[in-house]
């Protein structure tokens, strides 16, 4: 199986909290992270509604410093690896002797900065873009830039796979560090509400409301759900070597025992692929952990109010536990905190490893109505109590990729 990797610290900033103990507080207590954009006007569109993080200052976190070089995305990233990394106990004179890597994931990174950088210079001319601006024009600025912040001298990449990128970046961190090519690594991901991401999901009537029914339904299962709310944040977690963490002494709250990955080709338009692809990779997840269904203390899904998406992940997390699917506790954090793509797997990661320390798992929001042949009994809005050792998490893209991961406690 190779090298044993484990969690040693977190670091989050969304909607509903920038710690790892104030966002699981919010999602148990039920709190709505969704509320009318006010980052940017949606006046003519379908959908008002967001995942926004109110008052963000890259201030508060990093301390007095030059942010022009980092755009907003960049900003998130950069603070919430400070958080990862004092949580950690990573001190920048440990960075400075031992080398720590940045596995980051992103649907879209800097494309606002990217739409800005392309506006100005068609409307101003060439020379009116800011060449401070280019830097940011590529996807893995926000990895990029945090490295050099941070003096993370390990390996550095950037997953872009959509909204399961985040989810990806930590399989991919924690392969590294299982086959000996890494010690320590940053992993998660990030991505901020902005116009033009929102425009296009709202034209491709992905957007709760936005496919010409009435009302705001973004509810994981829920009958009523009519599309997702999109989302912004960043979350990472520290990914270490269970030796080498026990070494410096280091904690370890969880350990990521197994992960899997597949693809629908038919991209979510063909309900038997979709559904196959998934509990393949739930599958392979499994086996990687070596570990049963009947050992599975919860799932974490990806569900996020989208019709088809949200019925194509129960029907397959059905399909490989079979009768258990019954009795199996469900979370769907995206019903408080939207779907915010690139951070989403991460931010389930947390919100998993939470639940380990205090045993409860936060209820599905708003959840009221299901379908007759929904599979989970369990499903509720209520936060349910539960001695939480072995979770399954997954992340489902929108265009055929979905993966899933094993967590268990550390005792």
């Amino acid at each position: 199986m190779g090298r044993r990797v484990v969690i040693t610290g977190a670091g989050v900033i969304s909607s509903l909290g920038d710690s790892p103990a104030k966002l699981h507080t919010a999602l148990c207590e039920g709190r709505a992270g969704l509320r009318q954009i006010q980052l940017f006007s949606t006046q003519g569109l379908a959908c008002h509604l967001g995942g926004e993080i109110a008052s963000f200052s890259p201030k508060s976190y990093l301390g007095e410093r030059n942010f022009r070089p980092l755009d907003r995305t960049s900003q998130l990233v950069a603070a919430t690896a400070q958080m990862a990394l004092d949580d950690s106990g990573w001190t920048a004179e440990m960075r400075s002797e031992n080398e720590v890597g940045l596995v980051l994931g992103t649907m879209f990174c800097s494309v606002h900065t990217i739409s800005q950088f392309d506006r100005r210079a068609l409307a101003a001319g060439p020379a009116y873009a800011s060449p401070m601006d280019f830097s940011n024009t590529v996807i893995n600025a926000a990895a990029g830039q945090t490295a050099i912040w941070h003096n993370l001298r390990g390996v550095n990449s950037t997953i872009a796979a959509g909204s399961v990128s985040g989810l990806q970046a930590i399989i991919y961190a924690a392969e590294l560090i299982r086959t000996g090519r890494a010690r320590a690594i940053l992993a998660g991901g990030a991505d901020e509400l902005c116009f033009e991401s929102f425009y296009g999901f709202n034209r491709s009537e992905l957007l709760c409301g936005s496919n010409h029914s009435r009302g705001d339904f973004p509810i994981p299962f829920d009958k009523r759900r009519n599309g997702f709310a999109l989302g912004e944040g960043a979350a990472l977690l520290m990914l270490e070597d269970a030796e080498s963490a026990a070494e410096r002494g280091a904690p370890a709250l969880a350990e990521i025992r197994g992960q899997g990955s597949a693809y629908d080709p038919s991209r979510g338009f063909e309900d038997r692929k979709s559904v196959n692809a998934i509990a393949r990779a739930i599958r392979i997840a499994l086996d990687d952990a070596q570990v049963t269904t009947g050992e599975i203390d919860c799932v974490s899904m990806s569900a996020n109010g989208s019709v088809p998406t949200d019925r194509h992940e129960a029907e397959a997390v059905a399909a490989v536990f079979d009768a258990r699917t019954r009795t199996i506790p469900v979370a769907a954090i995206k019903s408080m905190l939207g779907e915010t793509l690139g951070a989403s797997g991460a931010m389930q990661t947390i919100s998993v490893a939470q639940a380990m320390l205090d045993g409860a798992l936060p209820g599905i929001s708003q959840l009221n109505e299901v379908e007759e042949d929904f599979p989970f009994e369990k499903a509720s809005p209520e936060t349910y109590k539960l001695d939480l050792s072995t979770a399954l998490i997954n992340s489902i893209g929108f265009d055929g990729g979905c993966c899933s991961m094993v967590l268990t406690r550390c005792e």
